[in-house]
C-alpha cells in the first residue's frame, strides 16, 4: 500500500510513535526532498536506511504510475519536508494513481500548518477553507480574491514571508482594512509567533520584514444585511441558474445570516 505519514512542522518532538515505528520499518520512501529525509531519520535516531526515491512537484506526475505499481508489492512510504503529504505539497497525483490502479492508501496522522494555524488564530473554527498558496501575479492575486471576498467560512492561506506584505495589502484592499486576521510565523519553533489584527495593521506591520514559515488565517465575511424578500429572490435566481433548492437556500442563509429552513420555505410558497 501506500502509507501518507505526516512529518513534524517544526519541533522534531511532534514526530508521532507511528512515524518513528514507520520510518524504522520501510524498505523504502518516497520524499519531497531526500536530504530533508535523511536529516530527519538521523535526527530522530533511525537506525534503518530505506532506499529513498524523490518525488517531488517537477517529477510526480511522470513517477506517479510507476511509484503506484511499485506499492502493489510493497509499501510505499509517502513524506514531505513537513506535514501531510498533499497538502499543498506532492502526493495527490500519486494518490489519484493508486487509486486508479487499485491500490490501497493509508495515512499516519499528525502535524498540520493549517489545523495548527487555525488553532492559535482565535477566529470560528466551525467552518473554514483552506486556499494554499494565492497566486503570485498581482492581476491573478487580486482577482482570486475577489473570489473569496464573500466567503463567509474562516480562511487559512500559505504565504511566503517576501511575499506577506504585498499579499496582506491585497487582502486589505479585497476584504477591508478592518477584517480580523493572524499571520502565524514559525509554528512549533523556538521562535513561534501569532500576530492578530485587522488585515491593514497587519500589512504595516509586514511591511518591516518578516522570517519564517508563514500560515494567514482572515476571518471570513460577515454576514449581508438584507431584506427577507432580497433574500428570497437570490435564492430564486440561484435555483433558476440550476442550483437545487436546498443548496441555494443555505448558501444565501450562509451569506445573510437568517434561517435556511425559513428561506426553503418561502421559496416553496412562493411557487
Amino acid at each position: 500500500m501506500i502509507i501518507l505519514a505526516a512529518t513534524p512542522i517544526g519541533n522534531l518532538g511532534d514526530a508521532s510513535a507511528r512515524l518513528v515505528a514507520a520510518l524504522e520499518q520501510a524498505t523504502v520512501v518516497a520524499a519531497e526532498d531526500t536530504r530533508t529525509t535523511q536529516r530527519l531519520l538521523q535526527a530522530l535516531g533511525i537506525a534503518n536506511r530505506p532506499k529513498l526515491l524523490a518525488l517531488h512537484e517537477h517529477n510526480e506526475r511522470g513517477r506517479a504510475a510507476e511509484l503506484a505499481l511499485r506499492a502493489r508489492d510493497e509499501d510505499l512510504l509517502v513524506l514531505s519536508d513537513a506535514g501531510m503529504p498533499t497538502v499543498s505539497d506532492p502526493g495527490y497525483v500519486l494518490v489519484a494513481e493508486a487509486i486508479a490502479q487499485g491500490v490501497a492508501v493509508t495515512a499516519i496522522p499528525g502535524p498540520s500548518a493549517v489545523v495548527t494555524a487555525l488553532a492559535v488564530a482565535g477566529l470560528p473554527t466551525d467552518r473554514f477553507t483552506f486556499e494554499g498558496f494565492l497566486p503570485r501575479k498581482a492581476g491573478d492575486r487580486r482577482r482570486a480574491l475577489a473570489d473569496l471576498a464573500a466567503e463567509p467560512r474562516t480562511m487559512v492561506f500559505f504565504e511566503a514571508p517576501s511575499r506577506l506584505a504585498e499579499t496582506l495589502d491585497a487582502m486589505a484592499d479585497a476584504f477591508g482594512a478592518d477584517r480580523p486576521a493572524a499571520v502565524c510565523r514559525e509554528l512549533t519553533k523556538l521562535h513561534e509567533e501569532v500576530v492578530r489584527a485587522g488585515l491593514g495593521e497587519l500589512a504595516a506591520w509586514a511591511a518591516e520584514g518578516v522570517r519564517g514559515e508563514i500560515v494567514v488565517v482572515v476571518g471570513g465575511a460577515p454576514a449581508r444585511e438584507v431584506s427577507a424578500d432580497d433574500a428570497l429572490a437570490e435564492v430564486q435566481r440561484l435555483v433558476a441558474s440550476g442550483t437545487r433548492l436546498k443548496d441555494a437556500a443555505a448558501e444565501v442563509a450562509a451569506q445573510t445570516g437568517l434561517s435556511s429552513r425559513d428561506l426553503y420555505q418561502a421559496a416553496l410558497a412562493a411557487r
